[in-house]
């Protein structure tokens, strides 16, 4: 047992340093930089360690724009994408026929520039003095007032960078629960339906339970995606998100980093911190649900 237990260690080796030195490392030099108060990135030195990066970041307005909106687009776009990516998984499902080439046309967004369909959201929601956008014009059919949803009102933003994200994120979702639908066992369908068994209690009762191990995977994935989210609001509202104050977390770390304000790693570390806290809050959480409610 000593030499099959030897072995598998040398076996898991590559995969323990590679860990060790891409993620466990930059995570502990991370904290230890939010520790150093005062850090000068020039010449590596700090007035103390203490916790008042933490403090500055928690008090900053910049951090808690950020933070509010981080969690409104998570609170959204992870639940709205999921349901949404099923409801259409559904129906491929019952097309089979067509399904590969639907299965095709919704993964084009997924394999698409993320800037390029950000910028044709901005063409069709932009509001400028020679156009309306063609969103304004659909809505002005319906008696809706011109609305300016690039620099207008805070929920206007908000919708587009919601709407936005959900399109992103669906193309993923549906390629992955389309093929767990497609994993189910025709069998217990068929005893369901000798049993006169009706639609919504077969999809409660043996869909759902079947398939929720893919769709326990998909809200993880979808929380923690949603969380790091960045390059969805600058493909948007451009780099200036502060002005916008569509900024994300991830923005604000990358801000103090390298933005026009940057140069301040002790303060985007203690972010970094932060964010990496509230993932691991709310995977643990997922974690702690996901032993009720999925069947593995």
């Amino acid at each position: 047992m000593e030499k099959r237990s030897i072995k598998a260690w040398l076996y898991l080796l590559p995969a323990i340093l590679f860990l060790g030195v891409f993620m466990l490392y930059p995570l502990v030099d991370v904290f230890i930089y939010s520790l150093e108060e005062g850090y000068n990135s020039a010449s590596g030195t700090s007035f103390g360690i203490g916790l008042y990066n933490y403090s500055y970041v928690l008090h900053d307005e910049y951090f808690l724009q950020a933070l509010k909106n981080t969690f409104i687009l998570v609170a959204i776009t992870v639940p709205l994408s999921t349901v949404f990516s099923l409801l259409i998984s559904l129906a491929l499902s019952s097309i089979k026929w067509l399904r590969n080439l639907f299965q095709t046309v919704y993964f084009l967004p997924y394999v698409t520039n993320t800037l390029a369909v950000g910028l044709v959201f901005m063409i069709l929601f932009d509001k400028t003095d020679h156009s309306l956008g063609l969103v304004n014009m659909l809505l002005g059919l319906f008696g809706v007032n011109p609305i300016d949803f690039i620099e207008g009102p805070y929920i206007a933003k908000m919708f587009v960078l919601c709407l936005y994200t959900i399109w992103t994120v669906m193309p993923f979702k549906i390629l992955i629960l389309t093929s767990a639908l497609a994993s189910v066992n025709e069998n217990y369908y068929n005893a369901a339906k000798v049993d006169g068994t009706g639609k919504w209690r077969i999809f409660t009762k043996i869909t759902l339970p079947m398939i929720s191990p893919t769709l326990f995977y998909l809200i993880i994935t979808g929380f923690i995606g949603a969380f790091k989210a960045y390059s969805d609001a600058v493909a948007i509202f451009g780099t200036e998100l502060n002005v916008a104050e569509m900024n994300t977390i991830v923005g604000y770390i990358y801000d103090m980093l390298y933005g026009e304000g940057g140069g301040y790693p002790s303060y985007a570390a203690a972010a970094a911190i932060i964010l990496f806290v509230i993932v691991l809050t709310i995977t643990c959480i997922n974690l702690l649900v996901s032993k009720k409610n999925v069947h593995y």
